[in-house]
């Protein structure tokens, strides 16, 4: 269960984007270490100075609607009346020195090595654009066409709706 669990594409699609940071609400992250949603957070609460607002903070009801309307589906009783919190990368790192077990410390393992990954790809294509932008500025318009091809390719596709957050592995800057 746990290699199923820690799963790449099962991590990466529990990151989101939201107020300008990548991040992990308190349920999924619950689900992952296999712990309920209020225990994780009364671990937090208990060791609160561990975990400032860039750390961690909680979504205002617009938030919460808006990520719940991306999930595909809402099992009956599944979420709670209580407004998740969001947990940026350093408020994930920083809940391995709350939750001890030995489930926690594999997935916290999985989780970083999914933000690297991101982050690296994120970078690769800011990489891709500078040499783009190197390449376009030495050769004459004859490649512009070109240049603008490959760029549209670059952007994210355009969604219908403009979500107050949205997945990470959806935006590919």
């Amino acid at each position: 269960m746990t290699k199923n669990l820690l799963n790449l594409d099962i991590v990466e699609n529990r990151i989101y984007w939201l107020r300008g940071h990548k991040i992990m609400l308190s349920t999924h992250l619950a689900e992952l270490y296999e712990v309920e949603a209020r225990t994780l957070i009364q671990a937090v609460k208990r060791n609160i100075e561990r975990f400032p607002e860039d750390f961690m903070f909680q979504l205002s009801k617009e938030e919460n609607e808006a990520l719940r309307s991306q999930f595909v589906t809402l099992k009956r009783g599944e979420h709670s009346k209580y407004l998740p919190y969001a947990f940026t990368e350093q408020g994930v790192a920083m809940l391995s020195s709350v939750l001890r077990s030995k489930r926690a410390i594999q997935v916290n393992i999985q989780i970083m090595r999914t933000f690297v990954q991101l982050r690296q790809l994120i970078d690769t294509n800011k990489d891709l654009a500078l040499r783009l932008n190197t390449l376009e500025s030495r050769y004459d318009e004859q490649f512009k066409i070109v240049f603008d091809a490959i760029r549209e390719l670059m952007q994210p596709a355009k969604e219908s709706k403009k979500p107050i957050g949205f997945r990470i592995n959806s935006e590919k800057k």
